[in-house]
């Protein structure tokens, strides 16, 4: 698996964070918090063993009715969580795949449950944007690039894991840097 050196306090500053929305996503594609339903081992245990993690993520469900009196079982996570970990993962795949490090403030980033997008949405979010250029000569993005100029990899997308963590990062232009978190949550970090 790719990795990228960084300091004391930004490697460790995060593991709070990643621990609640990787918990707070099992527990939305489940349906529960209770950790006997969960299907991932490691999500399981990390419930099982800290209680304070699954009130937080069960005091964010929400249950209501829709208008013909259907359940309808609603999940609202911590904000500054969700966002530290995407905003951390953004920055990462900019220095590591662009060589093109971001510091400062995105000009946009959001993360959304795929399944709330339309479909022109989705298809807009899964296709690669135009770069208007080679990547950095040195990154790992421009070694990606056969003779021809076409991208090696399909669509953009690089996929770490199958079915837990996909991303594409573009740059040459507006830094855009896009992820999907258990084939769930997406988001997209924009720098101008």
């Amino acid at each position: 698996m790719p990795t990228l050196q960084s300091c004391s306090d930004c490697n460790n500053g995060f593991s709070d964070d990643e621990e609640y929305l990787a918990c707070f996503i099992e527990c939305v594609i489940c349906g529960t918090t209770d950790p006997e339903k969960l299907r991932r081992d490691k999500i399981r245990k990390a419930l099982a063993r800290n209680g304070r993690l699954r009130g937080r993520i069960k005091n964010s469900k929400r249950e209501g009715q829709t208008y013909n009196g259907k359940s309808l079982l609603s999940w609202h996570p911590e904000e500054s969580c969700v966002r530290s970990v995407v905003l951390k993962l953004a920055r990462c795949h900019a220095a590591y795949e662009l060589n093109e490090p971001q510091l400062e403030e995105p000009a946009h980033i959001g993360a959304f449950p795929l399944q709330t997008l339309s479909t022109d949405q989705l298809r807009d979010f899964e296709t690669s944007p135009e770069s208007g250029g080679w990547p950095e000569v040195g990154s790992r993005a421009l070694q990606r690039v056969s003779s021809d100029g076409a991208a090696i990899n399909v669509g953009g997308w690089l996929e770490v894991q199958e079915g837990r963590y996909r991303f594409m990062a573009v740059g040459a232009g507006n830094m855009i840097v896009r992820g999907v978190l258990s084939e769930y949550l997406g988001y997209e970090v924009i720098w101008e």
